[in-house]
């Protein structure tokens, strides 16, 4: 039997979020035609963007709708001259200068935070930063749904999500605003999302992620996500007390309640995924962003650990539909691939 443990790099989509895209797909009209199937579509997309505030402590904002947190990015980065650590996501980094620093524990440090973006939580260690005031952009990617959020007391200028790490539909995202920030438009035409993004918007899509948004944040309320820290927590005292030598990343520092990142040097990440995947276990190395490819942690060089180490992390992320069986099965198969891996390099 599969089990996922992969739920930062995706997440399965929601009910409440396949429903909303059902119903949207029997809307026929464009949201920027002016006849009442027109108007039926935009309600549409007026109501997730409200979802989407009020999950986020967004409201007053504006709400950019775009293909995901890639687009969102550029949109905000793109020629601003922004500085940013290597602990930040490609999508970041790609538009900025690298020049902040962060400590082993992943805690950034950005001295002139309006021209300064530094993300709410990483992907790969789950490390939560604590947001300066002021900061130009966020990514609140991996933070919203796990973490309860106010966009509008962060201090951040503007931020970034994505629908499918929190239930919602793949190829949707969206750029968080302060009103009245000036943003340039990347893609121009129609003038569709108050003329910071043309083109005919994904209406399936952006359904699904209102509902997704606001079922995340039921769930928040709820406190759905204690247990799955509890299951975290049991994983990595399992392997703890079998392999002693494995460094969980970040664990002394405040992290996202479903993710682990372990490193145990010499053993290779990609050989470990590649060999629970064998095993039934969907786990990554680290970002899934980077085209199937799998490679030494940019994360954890940032954090400074040594090439090696970055090169032996492994990323387990848990889910609301992760058991305890599923934990301890993890835990079992790691441990007998790690022992199999100490006994040939004693062989060597």
């Amino acid at each position: 039997m599969r089990c996922f443990l992969d739920h930062n790099a995706t997440t399965p989509l929601r009910p409440e979020a396949k429903a909303a895209m059902i119903a949207a797909m029997d809307v026929v009209g464009n949201p920027s035609s002016v006849h009442a199937e027109g108007r039926a579509a935009k309600a549409i997309i007026e109501r997730a963007r409200g979802q989407i505030a009020a999950a986020l402590g967004a409201e007053g904002a504006d709400i950019i709708f775009t293909s995901g947190a890639t687009e969102a990015a550029a949109l905000a980065l793109r020629d601003q001259g922004i500085s940013c650590s290597g602990v930040e996501h490609d999508a970041v980094t790609s538009w900025c200068s690298v020049d902040l620093t962060c400590d082993q524990d992943g805690i950034v440090s950005a001295p002139s935070t309006e021209r300064s973006a530094v993300q709410y939580a990483n992907s790969e260690t789950g490390v939560i930063q604590s947001l300066p005031e002021g900061v130009f952009l966020s990514d609140m990617t991996q933070a919203f749904g796990k973490l309860p959020i106010a966009f509008n007391w962060s201090g951040a200028k503007m931020a970034i999500v994505s629908a499918h790490k929190l239930g919602g539909p793949k190829g949707i995202g969206a750029l968080v605003v302060k009103r009245g920030t000036e943003i340039t438009a990347q893609i121009r035409g129609g003038g569709q999302e108050m003329g910071r993004r043309s083109g005919t918007e994904n209406l399936i899509g952006i359904a699904g992620f209102g509902a997704a948004a606001e079922a995340a944040a039921r769930d928040l309320a709820n406190h759905a996500w204690a247990p799955v820290e509890k299951l975290r927590n049991i994983l990595e005292k399992t392997i703890e007390q079998s392999v002693n030598k494995t460094i969980f990343v970040g664990k002394d520092s405040p992290r996202l309640p479903n993710t682990s990142m372990m490193v145990v040097e010499g053993w290779k990440g990609e050989t470990q995924v590649m060999q629970m995947d064998l095993s039934g276990f969907a786990v990554s190395a680290g970002s899934a962003c980077s085209s199937g490819k799998v490679k030494a942690s940019r994360v954890l060089q940032a954090m400074g650990y040594n090439d090696t180490q970055a090169s032996c992390a492994l990323r387990v992320s848990l889910g609301f539909d992760t058991t305890h069986q599923d934990v301890m099965r993890f835990a079992e198969t790691w441990i007998a691939h790690y022992e199999k891996f100490q006994s040939r390099s004693a062989g060597r």
